[in-house]
């Protein structure tokens, strides 16, 4: 029934309304002169009931006038007897001076009494078809509001007008905030929250801090993890100043705020340096690193920022979103996507030099060290040689600043993605030497959250997925930093090289995968599944180090670094090769390859000095299993001569 007369028409349900409170108020009428004159109520006098009749009409146009109808019932507050009260005051005003005008006998108390009856019955029947409505609804998940401020009643009030979550606490660190009772609801101590969970069994814990500071949070997170609950944010107060976000779109706790520390402000001139009314372009534009760089150089305002990329599908996402930010906040900049990959070294130079560059950050890489182990080939051909052809092209175009994204697996590698990694490092500081006309410099960090290939986004799913979690090794670790400071440090980083630089982001301390696996099933409301407690809800499989994986990263390969103007970013000295060396090398790196030949490609990676020391043998997967076939592949004249004329296949200059 209650179902069916919230699904009628809405003029028809200010209809009903309007009909009951002429009822409740002719009720409050009759009974200010029953309560005051007992069984003496002028029932029979006529200009009583004329007055009354009077009286509705206008106390109804009070109530349309203070918008007491445009109210809908289920979302109505207290506030709303407020708003019944003033329109009850003017009606009692009303009715005084009815009497007045007509006559009538009214005793004061009658006055008083019809008041307080109609304020009851009018807001009290209100706030009785609320409660009843939401009785009906299916229950509501009890949860803890953390953060008793502006930002945490807003989430209460949002929170009360659906259906999914009730607040029933709120806590808060504040000691004059506790015992403050705030919409209904009080406010305790930090210290309570354990019997709150028990007291109200919370399903949930909402953290309302969107402007506390990361290391505050993570306080409060470390604080709450141990509690069997499920632990979710809202978003940050810069999206919901800037309306990206609402107060109610609650998410999970953010490994940022669980590990990551608070940012230092970038330096204006060293942001700016390369950028500000430059053209700019971005290699790599699609992935994970190149396209928060491209998020970071638009708000510096280059002339034209120009997006390489290989994956179509990567260059049309970020083109799409760099282009609805310029246009949201009027940064009138030309985006250039183009397609191309960093193996084609004329493509590369046609593009600088046509859009004249004069800044280059190559964040285009192969870096899953798995999948790199996996096609070796195509691994040194991108990571070496497309960071060769890269470097050359913007020599010939005669870009001003070259930067290399490069990693801390580059630092005595055990894999081939590391030693690719090192060896286009090798090759920028020989052309450093070997010219004047383009500064380059390399920028060396770990691993970001949310990055492509991630741990955090895996375990994300997995927990989604149920189980189990799985982490390669007990003991191995990793440094980690969000994307958007690795990002805004390169740029930075940049900014300081003086040519052939080896920069080093301060990471912060090393994490334990198992001990961040555990974390994250704990602030997901789950227990860990384990000998200890074999009816946990998900357990961590150990699946053994893939092909080429390490324990540990390092940064640094000697102990030589010194510190640069910005205290997050550090200046290695690392050993070098002559040019010429080098070329001849590559030369020989790069027959090897268009041979197939790994044997030989694994002896030349041994023979430089990048500190290669392989965990495992040839996993190429082509080469393994043409070992195993025990046969070569057989190519046509047409294969030889597509080979020959293949772009892919270039010389060494």
């Amino acid at each position: 029934m209650l179902t069916s007369f919230l699904a009628i028409p809405r003029v028809y349900k200010r209809a009903i309304s309007i009909c009951a409170d002429v009822l409740l108020l002719s009720l409050a009428f009759w009974g200010g002169y029953w309560v005051r004159l007992d069984a003496q109520i002028p029932l029979q006098s006529a200009i009583h009931w004329q007055m009354l009749a009077l009286l509705l009409p206008i106390t109804i146009v009070i109530f349309i006038r203070l918008g007491l109808y445009r109210a809908v019932l289920r979302y109505v507050g207290f506030k709303v007897l407020w708003t019944v009260s003033l329109g009850v005051l003017l009606s009692t005003i009303s009715l005084v001076m009815l009497a007045f005008f007509m006559a009538v006998p009214l005793p004061r108390t009658v006055s008083v009494i019809y008041f307080a009856f109609s304020v009851l019955l009018v807001g009290g029947v209100r706030l009785f078809f609320r409660a009843l409505i939401h009785s009906s609804k299916q229950q509501r998940v009890a949860v803890l509001i953390y953060g008793a401020g502006s930002s945490g009643r807003q989430l209460q009030l949002a929170l009360n007008q659906g259906q999914e979550y009730l607040p029933v606490a709120f806590v808060d660190d504040d000691p004059a905030l506790v015992k403050a009772v705030i919409q209904g609801v009080n406010v305790y101590s930090t210290d309570a929250i354990e019997k709150l969970i028990e007291r109200f069994d919370i399903k949930k814990i909402l953290l309302a801090m969107p402007s506390a500071s990361r290391s505050v949070r993570q306080a409060v997170i470390n604080r709450l993890e141990k509690c069997p609950c499920e632990v979710l944010s809202i978003p940050g107060m810069a999206d919901l100043v800037e309306g990206h976000a609402h107060i109610d779109e609650l998410k999970e706790v953010s490994i940022e705020d669980l590990l990551g520390r608070d940012s230092v402000a970038p330096i204006p001139e060293l942001i700016n340096a390369n950028i500000s009314g430059k053209r700019v372009m971005v290699t790599g534009a699609g992935g994970s690193i190149g396209s928060e760089l491209c998020r970071q150089i638009i708000r510096c305002k280059p002339s034209q920022l120009v997006l390489f990329d290989l994956s179509e599908y990567g260059l049309y996402a970020i083109d799409k979103e760099l282009n609805e930010i310029s246009q949201y906040e009027d940064l009138q900049i030309e985006i250039v996507p183009l397609l191309g990959s960093v193996q084609r070294q004329h493509r590369l130079q046609a593009v600088m030099s046509t859009f004249q560059i004069q800044t280059v950050y190559h964040a285009a890489a192969y870096k899953h060290v798995p999948l790199v182990e996996y096609n070796v080939v195509e691994g040194v051909r991108n990571n070496v040689f497309g960071s060769l052809y890269c470097a050359q092209a913007a020599i010939r175009a005669k870009v001003e600043t070259f930067v290399l994204i490069s990693t801390d697996k580059a630092v005595r590698p055990t894999n081939t993605m590391g030693t690719t990694k090192r060896l286009a490092e090798l090759v920028l500081q020989a052309l450093a030497a070997a010219q004047s006309q383009t500064r380059f410099c390399m920028v060396r960090f770990g691993n970001v959250l949310g990055s492509s290939g991630s741990v955090v986004p895996l375990f994300r799913k997995q927990i989604r997925d149920g189980g189990p979690l799985t982490v390669t090794h007990p003991d191995i670790i990793r440094y980690f930093m969000t994307i958007p400071e690795a990002s805004q440090l390169v740029i930075q980083a940049g900014a300081m090289g003086q040519g052939g630089d080896v920069f080093v982001l301060d990471m912060g301390e090393p994490v334990k995968i198992i001990d961040l696996a555990h974390r994250m099933i704990r602030l997901s409301g789950l227990k860990l599944k384990c000998e200890k407690n074999p009816s946990g809800d998900i357990e961590v499989k150990i699946t053994g180090l893939r092909p080429g994986e390490k324990l540990f990263e390092e940064l640094l390969i000697g102990e030589q670094v010194e510190g640069t103007a910005h205290p997050r970013i550090m200046k290695a000295s690392e050993l070098m090769l002559p040019w010429p060396q080098l070329r001849a090398f590559l030369a020989e790196l790069d027959s090897a390859c268009f041979r197939f030949d790994h044997g030989q490609i694994r002896s030349l990676l041994l023979s430089m000095p990048t500190g290669f020391n392989p965990t495992d043998g040839i996993c190429d997967l082509v080469w393994k299993a043409k070992s195993t076939l025990h046969h070569e592949p057989h190519l046509t004249v047409v294969d030889e001569i597509d080979f020959l004329n293949s772009e892919s296949h270039q010389p060494v200059h």
